[in-house]
């Protein structure tokens, strides 16, 4: 598909935001919702997490994203592989975060520490513990293991020859600059 432009953004109306873990995925697709005008769902909290921090069964999440991609307009936060396949034939346009490991790990770093010390309620009511961020399982370790899949994947969503038109930034300093450029609507 070719690359997509600030015009097939702008008049999207069905947004893939993915991005690796600690790109800001949540925080972009909240601002292009409050841009564009389009309902946000974020996916950690709609589909993926439950109380206790208990992944929600696999059939419950493709039922709940099935229902999400049949709206007719939508911002989604990411796409997990076992629904990723019922959001790309109705996404697009995917803003791919492909942005440095040392730049989404020293953000999410932070991130964790923060809401380890604040206590603040993620995903349904779930708090981050110390114990959990120094766990197998910890969003941390999440990162190390998914990054090279989740980069590999953008490239390939960006080298597709069919599918949604993919925005791919690499840098942070990019989205400042597309989301002034939204911000301001073409003259003319």
């Amino acid at each position: 598909m070719p690359a997509a432009t600030l015009d097939h953004l702008r008049t999207a109306q069905r947004v893939l935001c993915y991005g690796v873990t600690g790109s800001g995925k949540s925080t972009v697709a909240l601002a292009l919702g409050a841009l564009l005008g389009l309902p946000v769902h974020l996916v950690d909290d709609e589909i993926g997490w439950l109380p206790g921090w208990r992944q929600r069964p696999v059939p419950e999440q493709r039922e709940l994203a099935a229902s999400m991609v049949a709206e007719p307009g939508w911002i989604l936060d990411s796409a997990y592989g076992h629904w990723r396949d019922l959001v790309l034939p109705r996404a697009e346009v995917i803003l791919a975060l492909d942005y440095p490991r040392w730049l989404t790990l020293a953000r999410l770093v932070r991130r964790t520490v923060r809401r380890v010390v604040t206590k603040e309620p993620q995903c349904n009511g779930n708090v981050e513990t110390l114990r959990q961020t120094f766990s197998s399982e910890s969003i941390i370790a999440w990162h190390f293991r998914s990054f090279a899949n989740k980069r590999r994947r953008m490239r390939a969503f960006e080298a597709a020859t069919d599918g949604p038109a993919v925005l791919r930034l690499t840098h942070p300093r990019q989205l400042t600059e597309l989301l002034a450029e939204l911000r301001n609507p073409p003259v003319g």
